[in-house]
């Protein structure tokens, strides 16, 4: 295999490609790890997996720069996470309860980050981190420092009933902010089915309304959404104003894992919404001369033994003392300098 002319028809960097399936690859293996010790009664709190979401979560954050961008993830976004340049320990650490962890040990699992990287902590509120990155993006304005600076998030198909939704997207477009926002659209708001949600033909019709670009995507292609990606991102960091990005797909596990998802429609399910992105990606891959069978599999095991390596840090290390800790976000100087 000619590895510099292989599937150049897709007019795609090949680095690039093979960096969102393996953070793809990696976020599934390492979900399906917390979903088992979520099981095993290893995990406080509910444990929501990006399952069917990694195209369009890795597709997004593999196009921005940890430390000059902003990420704001959301559920769903562990695959975002990891192609942003996560350490594996902050989310083994946080799951587990770590002292060790970013949020010391405190708050929900999936409520950390790490603002002085560009990724503020996840907003349970829906629609929140659309404003807050906006906070974030016109900070850097006033301070001169927004130039070629991208903020992104990614929300779903219910937050787009939301007032701040609307608040915040109509902000960042009448500032022209660089924001990159998806919808992904699984199609039910927890159970609550599209049609239910929305009388609009369809969520990127919302665009116009907002005066800004949209784009709508297959969330089950990988390609297709590494391309969309990169156009709407490469737009806003030209200066060409917020981005709407619409990735439809269906979530392939319920809202959390206490949930079965009884609701979602079998029709659905067995439609190509229902695909699993990661076996369209491994074939995508293959297909186009991007990777093999054999380096496929050997992401496998080396995701596996990536995980695995930070469960058992992380299962080792001491819970918070209520006791003896005395740490606070907002007065913790080894916070701040974070």
């Amino acid at each position: 295999m000619d590895n510099n002319t292989e599937g150049l028809d897709q007019g795609l960097d090949r680095d690039h490609v093979r960096r969102v399936f393996r953070a793809m690859l990696t976020a599934r293996i390492l979900e399906n790890k917390l979903g088992s010790l979520y099981k095993a009664g290893k995990i406080v709190g509910g444990v929501y997996l990006g399952k069917g979401q990694e195209a369009v979560s890795a597709s997004l954050a593999a196009c921005l720069e940890k430390g000059r961008d902003i990420y704001a993830p959301l559920i769903r976004d562990q695959a975002g996470r990891t192609a942003f340049g996560e350490d594996m320990l902050d989310c083994t650490r946080t799951y587990l309860g770590s002292v060790e962890g970013p949020m010391h040990g405190r708050d929900g699992n999936i409520h950390r980050g790490r603002p002085s990287e560009g990724m503020p902590a996840m907003i349970s509120h829906l629609g929140t981190a659309i404003s807050v990155v906006g906070g974030m993006l016109l900070a850097k304005r006033i301070k001169g420092e927004l130039d070629g600076v991208v903020g992104a998030t990614c929300v779903g198909d219910g937050c787009t009933s939301t007032g701040a939704f609307h608040e915040g997207l109509n902000t960042a477009a009448v500032e022209k902010l660089p924001l990159v926002l998806t919808i992904a659209n699984n199609q039910y708001a927890y159970s609550t089915p599209n049609d239910r949600q929305f009388a609009c033909r369809d969520l990127v019709d919302k665009a116009p309304g907002y005066g800004v670009p949209g784009y709508k995507v297959d969330g089950t292609d990988m390609l297709e959404c590494i391309k969309v990606m990169h156009h709407a991102v490469s737009r806003a960091r030209a200066g060409e104003g917020p981005q709407l990005v619409v990735a439809s797909m269906l979530r392939l596990t319920g809202h959390g894992e206490h949930d079965d998802a009884s609701y979602v429609d079998q029709e659905l399910k067995s439609s190509e919404m229902g695909r699993d992105c990661i076996e369209v990606g491994k074939q995508q891959l293959i297909d186009h001369g991007y990777a093999d069978a054999a380096e496929v599999a050997q992401w496998e095991d080396e995701a596996a033994r990536v995980v695995q390596e930070a469960v058992a840090i992380a299962q080792k290390e001491a819970d918070p003392d209520p006791y003896k800790d005395d740490w606070m976000a907002y007065s913790n100087p080894e916070l701040q300098a974070r």
